[in-house]
């Protein structure tokens, strides 16, 4: 089983992720960019779904730092800021690809099966 760090620091929305996602991969939780490379450092993931806005480090600093760290490991951004510039920034920082909230079953478990290593 694949196994997805999934950085969220809003308690209901990881809830519903992991109800999504919970019968199909093994996921953990980081609260913030910070702890996401913490975990990263300490376990092996075969993908991160990365938050954008979150505290002590946002989703965007977070996933550049992964990239320099771990060029290899898939990080798709998921995300209500769904605008143009938000995709553009995601990508200027690295994400592979990007998934607007509310978040579609099918389509999140798609993108993690086509990424993740």
């Amino acid at each position: 089983m694949k196994k997805i760090l999934v950085a969220e620091d809003n308690d209901s929305n990881y809830v519903l992720m992991t109800y999504m996602l919970k019968d199909v991969f093994e996921l953990e939780r980081a609260h913030n960019g910070e702890e996401a490379l913490e975990k990263l450092s300490k376990d092996t993931f075969h993908l991160v779904l990365m938050d954008l806005k979150m505290p002590l480090m946002d989703g965007l600093e977070a996933t550049r730092r992964i990239k320099a760290l771990y060029p290899d490991m898939p990080v798709v951004v998921v995300t209500a800021n769904a605008f143009d510039t938000d995709k553009q920034s995601a990508k200027e920082a690295g994400c592979d690809d990007f998934l607007p909230k509310p978040i579609n079953r099918k389509t999140c478990i798609e993108t993690i099966m086509r990424l993740a290593k």
